[in-house]
């Protein structure tokens, strides 16, 4: 057997290239508009990107960064960046200036390219970031138009036209690091997660297997290519040569772009948060004519999706809602939210929706388990709560140079810091972070199947739940909540909705009724903050 074959990166787009190279990739233009090349196109600008940054001295070990939105330059560096040997630096534009400049210094990365639209961010990390060797701007503009303070400065596309348009890959160490990616934690510094070759190339067959991608379908990267690799997407798409559909700069107030490119290039497979899903939803509402997505399988991930949201798509579109789990250090496929055919005919409807809520059953590869305070794995009962711990060939075994967080990996696993439980179908649910279970008089209340309790209203377009200090309870629930435009709702009609669900004792003390809701660099609930600025709302014991 060739076992001595190593898997690379390289390979995904290589044999894409050669064998389907007039299958499409559609990308968004910087003026907002939409174009395509094909596979063919993109690997001869994926070898002149590798043989440029070659010339530039990046080789094997190198950490190059980007800057980048979900864009076709940034697809094309997925693949030129590793083919060398070095190491595709992920930077999350969500993060603080001074943090990003840490990541830059802390991974020792020696040039990064950035999109002309962030420069401004790249100057402001640019005193932090020491090491740097040299800029690339990414832009169709000349150098002589560009204004900036950064230096040495090269242009992306002048290196492009200078280079060569093929390349003698190098037979890369599968084990060796293909990217880097700094988790966001809401305390201390980011830490690096760096993925091998190998794990990716893994992973990528995985996701293709348990999402059902095949050689026809359409995938439209949504969640950003910055961070988690886009959980992994863009190489499980390539994997299966898929038509792939690039939205560019987007926002979260504004969807209807994406929605409408969904409709138009007949996408079948697309990743996000219900962060970005819920808008594109209340947006299909509003059309005269909703579109047919009944082979669309929307993966979900970051938060629990509401149900009300799975039930819409499905209900107006027939697009099926994938509730998916992971994180940053695992790649980040762990489970997958499918029907079991026993558990689907088993199950009424209702039980059935109830069902998509819980994160899913764990992908071929990955092991899971839940243990309690005392380290000890808590049976598969649907009702012990411990901590989730994971293993498997794409899961990190530590974060680089930092080992005063070796607390975090047991004897091979991974703690997620997540806890949950896993019912005897096998089927995993996340009842809550660690550092976020409300604990009140002993007992311990999820804020996550509250959230989605309040989401299920009506007239709720968001909510957060948090554990606010409690003198003779030592934490009470509180609710934040956003009302959809138009409608109304009181705290006692909300209040009385939770009622079906929660005991009276676990009902939050006050629901806050705001316009928006704090969220991290990754579109999640910022629980931290919400609990600084409520920390004494609860102070004097009513």
């Amino acid at each position: 057997m060739g076992d001595d074959h190593q898997l690379n990166t390289t390979t995904l787009i290589r044999h894409a290239a050669r064998t389907h190279a007039d299958q499409e990739i559609v990308y968004r233009t910087p003026t907002g508009g939409w174009a395509r090349y094909t596979y063919g196109d993109c690997y001869e600008r994926v070898c002149r990107s590798a043989n440029a940054l070659r010339a530039l001295g990046v080789g094997a070990g190198d950490r190059v960064g980007i800057l980048d939105w979900n864009s076709r330059r940034h697809l094309e560096l997925y693949w030129a960046i590793p083919g060398l040997g070095a190491v595709m630096l992920q930077m999350n534009l969500r993060l603080a200036p001074e943090d990003l400049g840490y990541v830059v210094a802390h991974s020792q990365a020696s040039h990064v390219l950035v999109d002309e639209t962030l420069l401004h961010l790249a100057e402001a990390i640019a005193p932090h970031a020491v090491g740097v060797k040299g800029w690339i701007v990414m832009t169709d503009k000349p150098l002589s138009e560009i204004k900036t303070s950064l230096a040495p400065l090269h242009h992306h596309e002048d290196l492009l036209a200078a280079a060569q348009p093929v390349i003698d890959w190098p037979q890369v160490d599968e084990r060796s690091a293909y990217s880097a990616c700094y988790t966001t934690g809401t305390t201390g510094r980011p830490k690096g997660v760096y993925y091998s070759h190998r794990a990716i190339y893994l992973h990528s067959m995985a996701m293709a297997n348990n999402v059902g991608i095949t050689l026809d379908d359409c995938t439209m990267l949504i969640t950003p290519m910055f961070h988690g690799q886009s959980w992994g997407l863009p190489q499980a798409a390539t994997l299966m040569a898929n038509k792939i559909v690039l939205p560019g700069r987007y926002a979260a107030e504004d969807t209807a772009p994406l929605t409408d490119a969904l409709i138009a290039e007949g996408v079948t497979v697309a990743n996000g948060a219900p962060a970005i899903f819920q808008p594109m939803l209340q947006y299909i509402e509003t059309l005269p004519q909703k579109p047919d997505f009944s082979r669309l399988r929307m993966l979900s991930g970051a938060t629990e999706p509401p149900l009300s949201m799975m039930k819409g798509f499905h209900e107006l579109t027939g697009a099926e809602v994938v509730h998916a789990y992971g994180a940053t250090e695992t790649t980040p496929l762990v489970a997958i939210n499918r029907y079991k055919p026993s558990v689907k005919k088993r199950l009424a409807a209702d039980d059935r929706w109830a069902l998509k809520r819980k994160q899913g059953l764990p992908v071929t590869g990955i092991d899971l388990k839940i243990v309690g305070p005392d380290g000890l794995e808590l049976p598969h009962d649907g009702q012990s709560v411990g901590e989730v711990c994971i293993r498997g060939p794409w899961i990190t075994a530590s974060y680089h140079g930092m080992s005063d967080a070796d607390d975090r990996f047991i004897d091979g696993w991974w703690r997620s810091g997540d806890v949950g439980s896993i019912d005897t179908d096998g089927y995993l649910k996340i009842t809550d972070r660690i550092k976020d279970v409300i604990k009140s008089g002993g007992e311990w209340i999820s804020s996550i199947d509250m959230e989605n309790s309040l989401m299920g209203h009506p007239a709720v377009r968001d909510a957060a739940v948090v554990g606010i200090a409690h003198a003779k309870w030592q934490e009470r629930p509180l609710a934040l909540v956003v009302l959809k435009p138009g409608q109304a709702a009181t705290q006692a009609q909300l209040l009385a909705h939770l009622s079906a669900a929660f005991s009276r004792w676990q009902l939050p003390d006050e629901i806050l009724f705001v316009e928006s809701i704090p969220k991290t660099s990754v579109g999640k609930l910022d629980k931290k903050r919400i609990r600084a600025e409520n920390a004494d709302r609860y102070a004097v014991d009513a």
